[in-house]
């Protein structure tokens, strides 16, 4: 009889689980297919084709996908190859206390091309994606002119704290906010445009909003001074990366996918005033299926008329960390983050490293498809 099992069924959505099936005949192709819904109602799918071994038997850990979304030993492929059955929907957990993310696997005993829901599975199973645990506390943030959501841990701290930035989605994401406090840290993801009363556009960088955000973090009974970290994507982390720059408070920095210069809006800190780097709409390319590839919009930080621009890194107090995907069509992020650290270098600094992901795009991080597990624990212990 066919069976296939998933352990644990219940998980965080970071965590990897064991996909094995058994009871099939020896050397069956099979299909597995993964479905899964969005808090919307927008569906997401994966598919792989495997033969069984001559016991019968196929485990994910051991066993290579040979077609489908994916190829080779990937025992976490069915879930980070979900794609949107809409193109360029983004799969974003926005309850992240309450329930969890369903994801059904279905097993066919053959090569199943055809549209799901014609034939029947031979084997089910649904797996539970967490974001959060039951002991997890979530506090919205609405002080001065803060907006965000601070994740506390259990127990009375003091835990270390992180500030949480994404990019031009705008609006508070907290998913990986809360994960990270379940990991043990306090963490204040936050919103700096396009929620509640904020800006609805980002037309510039106030870098004393983020410093205001950060003295409301370290003020907090629960978490552990003298400073904090920043975790970072995407425009996030050219924020991320300023505030390493020039907030006394911040005391380690994770950059993902971000520039090393300012770009497209002013930043303004006190006095100071960074104009950003031109861009050049004109270089923008679309394909035939309408994704836009903007990897040579913004102009050169190497270019000595936009040094003036360029965040001096050399003044960061802490460490930094850059994770960047090589394939990313957004930013020239590799590049970005060489420069950066060469900069450092130039300045007689060790203090930034880079891990970088040949195949990952602009987005890195943890979701319904468990991610790379050796990658979040480099980037949750951090610097070295």
């Amino acid at each position: 009889m066919f069976q296939l099992t998933v352990t644990p069924a219940s998980a965080l959505a970071d965590e990897p689980v064991h996909i094995q099936a058994t009871g099939l005949p020896p050397l069956q192709m099979v299909t597995l297919i993964a479905t899964m819904k969005d808090d919307k109602g927008n569906l997401y799918r994966s598919r792989a084709f495997y033969r069984a071994n001559e016991a019968g038997e196929l485990d994910l850990k051991r066993d290579p996908a040979v077609g489908g979304h994916y190829m080779g030993v990937h025992p976490m492929g069915l879930l980070w190859s979900l794609k949107p059955e809409r193109p360029f929907d983004r799969l974003i957990k926005r309850n992240v206390m309450n329930t969890p993310t369903w994801i059904t696997l279905d097993l066919y005993d053959s090569v199943y091309i055809h549209k799901v829901g014609e034939a029947q599975p031979k084997a089910s199973q649904v797996l539970q994606r967490w974001f959060s645990s039951p002991d997890l506390q979530r506090v919205p943030i609405r002080e001065g002119r803060i907006r965000g959501a601070l994740f506390l841990p259990p127990g009375e701290g003091p835990f270390p704290g992180l500030l949480d930035l994404f990019g031009g989605i705008g609006g508070l994401v907290e998913y990986r906010a809360s994960l990270l406090a379940v990991r043990g840290f306090a963490v204040l993801a936050l919103a700096y445009f396009a929620y509640d009363d904020l800006p609805k556009q980002l037309e510039e960088v106030d870098l004393e909003y983020f410093e205001e955000a950060a003295n409301l973090l370290l003020a907090h009974p629960k978490v552990q001074k003298p400073g904090i970290g920043v975790i970072s994507v995407s425009k996030g982390a050219e924020i991320g990366l300023a505030m390493a720059c020039y907030l006394k408070q911040v005391a380690a920095t994770v950059c993902i996918n971000g520039a090393n210069a300012i770009h497209e809006f002013p930043l303004r800190y006190r006095d100071l005033v960074i104009t950003p780097i031109p861009s050049f709409p004109e270089r923008m390319q679309v394909n035939a299926a309408g994704a836009v590839r903007i990897r040579h919009f913004k102009g050169d930080p190497r270019d000595e008329r936009n040094q003036h621009s360029v965040l001096p890194v050399e003044k960061a107090r802490g460490p930094i960390l850059f994770v960047v995907g090589e394939a990313d069509e957004c930013f020239n992020s590799k590049e970005y983050a060489e420069q950066a650290l060469d900069q450092l270098r130039r300045h007689g600094k060790s203090s930034g490293r880079m891990l970088s992901y040949p195949g990952a795009g602009h987005l890195i991080e943890p979701g319904a498809g468990g991610g790379d597990q050796q990658q979040q624990k480099r980037i949750r212990q951090g610097y070295g």
